[in-house]
């Protein structure tokens, strides 16, 4: 479940104890939900009992009770504990499922490269400034992308705004060509002294961005071979692959993450996790020899089309290809 279906589901439940007469509030436009902060726990947490309460002339610890009951029955939701005044802390359902798994798979192939974008930033204006060093600057521009897939209105260079101070880089990392440029000062987090050698253009798998690119130009491969072959990819049950799913679902998390902490080397590691969950599974997805592509191959096929889409997506936030061939 992304960050904008939750949303969605705690507004019908706020929608269902309006009918059922337990609240007496107007319908919220939005609700926002966000990982939670120190002391609370699940996946995400929202505020909106505490938005709720003054309208609805009852404490928000009780609206919160109100509204628990009926998140826990909504599909995708496993757990819901209320914490301080009231907050809502909410764990979703384990993704790792066969069912769970192929609507996993048909939410990202849906999305497309914007699987795990949302709203938890909205309404929120940011202004950032870079120092004039090139780590800063590549830095302030990755992270204008990765708030404006959460729903931030976005300033860059602005005088006033919050200056991007990374260490700075050692040498001109250009020399390495963009893309490796761009992941040598990312991928580090930014209190760290980025490497600038020929270790980022190595193609092999100490490298991680060429193990994440590799990753991804190998699933497309794997979309052209299957159409050779007469098949597609087909959302279902994988007996193979629970850690990349699990990876996967936890890629909308991990976006709000890197937007709300101004930490776009959270993504780089989110995308370097999926790379190395899906090869394992990328040597099952065609048939062998004789054997006629299956249900279960066309399963495994959507699943590697996910993890590629989702492999792309992040690299493009980063400002870094995602060649279809490597």
């Amino acid at each position: 479940m992304t960050p904008v279906e939750l949303s969605r589901t705690v507004l019908h439940a706020v929608r269902r104890a309006v009918d059922e007469g337990e609240l007496r509030v107007a319908l919220p436009e939005k609700v926002l939900v966000a990982p939670p902060r120190p002391g609370g726990c699940g996946d995400y947490a929202t505020n909106v009992a505490l938005q709720l309460a003054r309208p609805a002339g009852q404490p928000p610890q009780r609206v919160a009770e109100i509204l628990r009951p009926r998140l826990l029955r909504a599909p995708g939701i496993g757990d819901v504990v209320v914490t301080g005044p009231g907050f809502l802390n909410i764990s979703l359902a384990d993704a790792e499922g066969a069912e769970g798994a192929a609507g996993l798979v048909r939410e990202i192939l849906r999305c497309g490269s914007r699987y795990g974008h949302g709203d938890a930033l909205s309404g929120r204006t940011v202004r950032l400034r870079a120092v004039s060093e090139v780590r800063a600057v590549v830095q302030a521009e990755a992270l204008g992308r990765i708030l404006r897939s959460q729903g931030a209105v976005v300033h860059l260079d602005d005088d006033h705004g919050t200056v991007v101070r990374p260490v700075p880089v050692p040498a001109d990392p250009f020399r390495l060509g963009p893309d490796a440029a761009r992941w040598a000062l990312l991928h580090p987090a930014p209190h760290d002294r980025p490497r600038i050698g020929d270790e980022h253009l190595v193609q092999r798998e100490s490298n991680p961005l060429f193990r994440v690119r590799y990753a991804h130009a190998r699933t497309r491969a794997l979309l052209r071979n299957a159409a050779d072959l007469g098949f597609g990819p087909g959302p279902g049950p994988v007996a193979e692959g629970r850690s990349l799913v699990q990876v996967l679902a936890d890629h909308p998390r991990v976006l709000v993450a890197a937007a709300t902490h101004r930490a776009p080397d959270r993504l780089a590691r989110q995308l370097v996790a999926v790379a190395d969950a899906v090869m394992p599974l990328l040597p099952a997805v065609l048939p062998l020899g004789d054997e006629k592509p299956s249900a279960a191959h066309r399963a495994r096929l959507a699943l590697a089309d996910a993890a590629g889409t989702v492999l792309a997506g992040g690299l493009s936030l980063l400002g870094i290809d995602a060649p279809d061939h490597l």
